[in-house]
């Protein structure tokens, strides 16, 4: 909670300071803050329709239509899971740039000069990287939505004599529609949230925005007004996404779940197995494969001179700070989880929907939230040091880190939870075993495969996190996320290149274990 009252009660400051603050507020309002509200808008209008479509197509063409390569598809739908979408960026601008490998050879073949594609560090560039790197949260919650009963209605339906585009309309869009809202609202948070793509990309958002005022013009009620700005937006995605998630269910009769195994997906023929390949192929080559390709030219091309030593230590300070954070995560979110399944007292049950809300605040509003007290406690009590403790050690990153990331361990662990009855709870209680007893000996040998995940969920998150690790970091602590990003921006992609394709492999870890989970859990029999 710290970091939001923070913010909140930073940018209208009392007594002499609020005429300050005003006149910022009227200043930016006359300058800057239209540029950041339309900019931040706009971009959001196009990541919407962008992950919708693709999320919601690929979704419904796996789910329910039969063709060959269907199964593989299915999981390689995951894999831009994978990919940070500031390396997506980066691999995007080196080849299509202007001194790119692709507009070079144009030129040279057709004899031209000057810019053979229009620019790709806009609002619309932004757009197309984040519509190819978030879209699996659309397609993941679709599927989900899809496959749990929408074969049999589509199978109902025709029996009845409606044809495919109105079983399509009328049958599996409506069940898909709550599912895609939520995994807009998702999609959109990661859009907010993001500083990697937008400052690459020179977008003027509101993440933007606060890093400007805090960093450059050191002007923190400014970076407090903006950080509260961009609040309201992530508690408005916030309403529609719990919205959505109330409206994903659904009741399933006995007839449907026997009717289930009679109902079979419509098999594509002919120039229809063409589209559904092309449908289907299309997001993996954009989100994943392309931006591999494009990132291992100039890896292989400066292979000689790659910074192989110095990869070592940034590897090693991003293992350390996500293992760090990983196995405090995960003891906060068991020690929060068990609290709630053992009293289920108001306040404990608020502290962990309170922690389980941190996912959903921007690394920038942390950041900004984090060190505003930090400069309070600095001025009032100086001898105490807390500046040092916080900016020069991991204290403060892995608190930053903390704020964000318990939500994923939590809600994993929560996930372990509620496989397990409460049953087992009464017989150790009746058998004399204590809280402490219960937790080690009974819920701990059930949840460690739970455990195991939202530790891993946590180390790859912290792995790839740019906006707070690259103000709070400790000092000669560089993380592979941040290096990437400032090669990237001197323009040595080069080297960006051997940060970024290591962000990737440690991202295929948890895209390769979601996808054996679904592919051992079917939502429908074939």
């Amino acid at each position: 909670m710290l970091p939001v009252l923070a913010v909140l009660g930073a940018w209208l400051p009392v007594g002499a300071a609020s005429g300050q603050a005003t006149a910022i507020l009227r200043e930016m309002a006359a300058t800057v803050l239209p540029d950041y509200l339309w900019t931040t808008v706009q971009l959001c209008l196009m990541v919407t329709v962008g992950v919708a479509v693709v999320g919601l197509s690929t979704a419904a063409a796996v789910t329910l239509f039969e063709f060959p390569g269907r199964r593989v598809f299915e999981w390689a739908l995951l894999l831009p899971l994978a990919m940070p979408a500031y390396v997506v960026a980066y691999a995007y601008t080196d080849f299509l740039q202007f001194s790119g490998p692709l507009q070079n050879a144009l030129r040279a073949a057709l004899g031209a000069e000057g810019r053979m594609f229009p620019e790709v560090r806009n609002v619309g560039g932004a757009a197309w990287v984040f519509t190819f790197a978030l879209y699996p949260y659309v397609y993941l919650l679709a599927r989900t939505a899809l496959g749990e009963r929408t074969v049999h209605l589509m199978e109902a339906a025709r029996l009845m004599g409606a044809p495919l585009r109105r079983r399509l309309r009328e049958v599996a869009l409506p069940l898909a529609r709550p599912a895609v809202a939520a995994g807009i609202a998702l999609a959109l948070m990661e859009t907010l949230a993001d500083f990697g793509v937008v400052s690459y990309f020179g977008i003027q958002t509101f993440t933007a925005g606060i890093y400007k005022a805090w960093l450059s013009m050191d002007n923190r009620i400014a970076a407090a007004q903006l950080a509260t700005m961009l609040l309201v937006f992530v508690a408005l995605l916030l309403g529609l996404e719990h919205r959505a998630q109330h409206r994903m269910r659904f009741a399933v009769t006995k007839g449907a779940r026997a009717g289930s195994a009679d109902a079979h997906a419509v098999p594509l023929l002919g120039h229809r197995r063409v589209w559904a390949w092309l449908l289907c192929a299309t997001p993996i080559l954009m989100g994943f494969v392309l931006p591999v390709l494009f990132m291992l030219r100039p890896l292989l091309a400066d292979w000689a001179g790659l910074p192989w030593a110095r990869f070592g230590e940034w590897a090693f300070n991003s293992v350390r700070l996500a293992s760090i954070t990983a196995v405090l995560a995960v003891g906060v979110a068991l020690a929060l989880a068990f609290q709630v399944r053992r009293s289920g007292h108001w306040a404990v049950r608020g502290a962990a929907q309170v922690a389980g809300m941190g996912y959903a605040i921007p690394g920038a509003v942390v950041v900004v939230g984090l060190l505003l007290p930090v400069g309070w406690l600095q001025a009032w009590a100086p001898d105490w040091q807390v500046g040092y403790w916080v900016t020069a050690t991991a204290v403060g990153i892995v608190w930053a880190y903390l704020v964000r990331f318990c939500a994923v361990a939590l809600q994993s662990v929560q996930s372990g939870y509620a496989r397990l009855p409460t049953s087992l709870d009464d017989s150790a209680r009746m058998l004399g075993a204590s809280g402490i007893q219960t937790l080690t000996r009974v819920h701990w040998p059930l949840l460690r495969r739970s455990v195991a995940a939202a530790a891993l969920l946590v180390f790859v998150d912290v792995m790839k996190e740019l906006p707070a690790t690259l103000v709070l970091r400790p000092f000669n602590s560089d993380t592979l996320a941040v290096v990437a990003y400032q090669l990237a921006r001197d323009e040595r992609l080069g080297e960006a290149a051997l940060p970024c394709l290591a962000l990737v492999l440690v991202g295929l870890i948890p895209v390769i274990l979601l996808s054996r989970t679904l592919r051992s859990s079917p939502t429908r029999k074939d």
